[in-house]
Order: structure tokens, then sequence, then C-alpha cells
């Protein structure tokens, strides 16, 4: 007689492929529980909308969109340093004290700007497509390509009729606020009408508030200067 050895299938550990697949051709933010942060390390962090949201570069929806950020620019340990407003998504440089003012402080942020968008599109219902994306930026050239690509970022997306010409800053960001480009204050152009212009809105100076970590202050300086017209690098 042969004792044969019977194999028992399991079902523990990981496995290539498990786990639920990403629906539509973006795979989504993932729902683990986020790393902790360091009041030292700036953010980047992306928002991105759902399909059936109207774009948000137009300019009246933009202005409330806008109205929004201002209004939860400093709030629970969270501070908005510069945005960029793209159609379909938005770019925030951010810092915060740690991970909880950076969760409730974009979080505010999330539902300023929905309910602002709801409220001019006459609408209901969710308007965010995903969790936010948020990446710690650790070193000056990481800050110097992140300030680079949130404040040209419309250069990466706008074609043809709706590119912005030579020499402007973009008037759906916060560029017109950023002082640091390779060329004299007085020769970015639209930055002056574009901070005029929010002035008379709303009675304040600015949107955002200054930097206070070193990275996106003396350390951003360190990296590569970049010109109003530079295309937008990788991050």
């Amino acid at each position: 007689m042969r004792q044969c050895a019977l194999a028992f299938r399991t079902w523990g550990g990981v496995r290539a492929g498990a786990g639920r697949k990403p629906k539509g051709q973006r795979a989504g933010v993932s729902h683990l529980r986020r790393p902790a942060h360091a009041r030292r390390r700036p953010l980047h962090v992306t928002l991105r909308v759902r399909r059936e949201v109207a774009a948000l570069r137009e300019w009246e929806l933009f202005v409330e969109v806008r109205r929004a950020l201002t209004a939860g620019r400093e709030r629970f340990g969270f501070r908005l340093v510069h945005f960029s407003v793209q159609r379909d998504h938005l770019h925030l440089l951010a810092e915060a004290e740690n991970r909880r003012a950076l969760s409730r402080g974009v979080q505010g942020l999330s539902i300023r700007v929905a309910r602002a968008i709801n409220r001019r599109l006459q609408r209901r219902g969710k308007v965010f497509a995903d969790r936010y994306h948020a990446r710690a930026l650790k070193t000056p050239r990481t800050a110097g390509l992140a300030l680079r690509y949130v404040l040209l970022n419309a250069r990466k997306h706008e074609r043809g009729v709706h590119a912005l010409p030579y020499g402007f800053v973009d008037s759906f960001s916060s560029a017109a606020w950023f002082d640091g480009f390779a060329r004299p204050r007085e020769l970015v152009f639209g930055a002056r009408e574009c901070r005029e212009e929010f002035r008379s809105r709303h009675s304040l100076d600015s949107p955002v508030v200054g930097a206070r970590t070193w990275l996106l202050t003396a350390g951003q300086r360190h990296a590569v200067p970049f010109d109003v017209d530079d295309s937008p690098s990788v991050v």
C-alpha cells in the first residue's frame, strides 16, 4: 500500500492580480491609511472632478472656486500656498502641521469648492471623482519642480485658441502672487491685472498664504529657476 499526499487549496496570502480592479481608464487613489506627515515637508495635492461637472476654467465658475479656496486657505493647521485650476482637476501646493491637519484642511477645501460648484451650476450630488492625492515634497529639487508644475500647468493642458500668450501668467492660478519667475516682476504680464481684479472682488491682497516651510521659501531657490513661458516638468 502507498500513502498519497493530499494538496489542500489555500486562500490566504498575497496573490498576483488580487484585489478590486480599477473602474474606467484611471485607477483611483488608494484607500489605505495615509502615512504620517512631517510639518517641514510641503505637499502637492491633486483633486479631480467628475466627468459630468462643467469645465472649471469657465470664468464665472472659476471665480466661485477661487472664492472657496480663499475662504479655506488657512484652517485647522493647513495652509494653501499656491493653486492651479484646470478643466477637470485642481493642483494645490500646501503645508500642514500633521496628517490630521492635512486631512481636515483638504476635506474642508473640498466641501467648500463642491458647494460653490453645485450652487453655480444649480446641480446636486458629488463633485469630486475620488479621494485627493497628496505627495510630500522632500528636497529642494522636488519643491522647485512642484512649483513649476502647478503654476505652469495650463501650458501643459491648454492648446490652440486656449493656449496662454507668451509672457503671461495663468489667471486661473495663483501665479500672479508668485515672485520667483526668472524675469523681472514688471515683465510678468497679466499679474498686476489679476491682483487688482481679485482685490476689487474680495478686498483681500491674495487668495493664498505665504509659505513657511524652508523647502518652499529658501529651499526651492536652489532648484533650477523657471520662467513664466516654460513647460511644466514632471514632478
